[in-house]
């Protein structure tokens, strides 16, 4: 099936400490594709004043490295309900597919709180365009338990969107934020620190999230509440949540599965650090 391209221009400050783009910036390529495609059509009204996104489902295949030339993102429209629609993406360079994924987004009353049903219009356009996506594998029922590692953050100004609260592309950062202090052996030397230390990349594979509330901008932090599922040999399961300390509600979840690997990005066995993680921060079965 066919979908729409958008060309999404790089940035030099895009890349992280690893030397490609950042993975959560593959999330605001998305992103910028989405609205793309929005305003081509005759539903550019929604934008800005009706849309949320429900959840996330991303697969990294490779790294994207800085170049000149844009990333070509396809967009296909899946399942079309009554209030909610699905979006599948495959983003490339120079012809190659380096992530695909997977949203879901519902219309929303901002003003009455609560989800809206499309309209004959609406509806048509999207289920015009709609066609089969293929589910991606689940990684399995997991939840953050009482054992969970934690980290405060506070929200910028620059993190809103129009929509006046935190753009769903930014609460990528704050798992990445709360991934990377998930060291257990010292308190101020992060996992990236110490996988630098033994010449080691951690990469992300798959990242889900799922949106359950909104992150308001304010001075008291919020936290990430992370936990150690499921442990193989290359590969380790994340799972996190969003919290708010001063009501104990929980914003977002999410699901990470990271690959260790050596300098050239090539699979190696998980070092004993992510172990003694998995000991110390268990996740529970849910």
């Amino acid at each position: 099936m066919t979908g729409h391209l958008s060309r999404v221009p790089l940035r030099w400050v895009d890349l992280d400490a690893q030397g490609h783009v950042n993975n959560a910036l593959v999330a605001d390529y998305l992103q910028e594709a989405r609205v793309d495609w929005l305003l081509s059509g005759p539903n550019a009204h929604l934008l800005g004043t009706s849309t949320m996104v429900v959840s996330h489902h991303i697969e990294f295949l490779g790294p994207v490295l800085f170049s000149t030339e844009p990333v070509e993102v396809e967009l296909v429209v899946g399942s079309v309900g009554a209030a909610r629609f699905q979006l599948g993406y495959s983003l490339r360079q120079d012809g190659v597919e380096l992530a695909r994924a997977h949203s879901t987004l519902c219309l929303y009353d901002y003003g009455a709180g609560r989800p809206r049903r499309m309209t004959t219009a609406e509806r048509t356009w999207f289920a015009a365009q709609s066609g089969h996506l293929e589910p991606f594998r689940s990684l399995g029922r997991w939840h953050v338990g009482d054992q969970a590692h934690e980290h405060p953050f506070v929200v910028r100004w620059s993190d809103l969107d129009p929509y006046g609260h935190v753009n769903n592309v930014r609460v990528f950062d704050f798992l990445a934020e709360a991934r990377i202090r998930m060291n257990p052996d010292s308190d101020s030397v992060t996992r990236m620190d110490a996988a630098a230390e033994d010449d080691l990349l951690w990469m992300v594979a798959r990242q889900d999230v799922d949106y359950l509330g909104q992150i308001n901008h304010r001075l008291e932090p919020y936290r990430v509440r992370s936990a150690v599922a499921r442990v193989g040999r290359t590969s380790v399961t994340i799972v996190a949540q969003v919290e708010d300390p001063l009501d104990g509600m929980t914003l977002a979840r999410a699901r990470t599965v990271l690959v260790s690997g050596d300098s050239a990005g090539r699979p190696v066995p998980l070092p004993e650090a992510m172990h003694a993680a998995a000991a110390k921060w268990p996740a529970q079965v849910h």
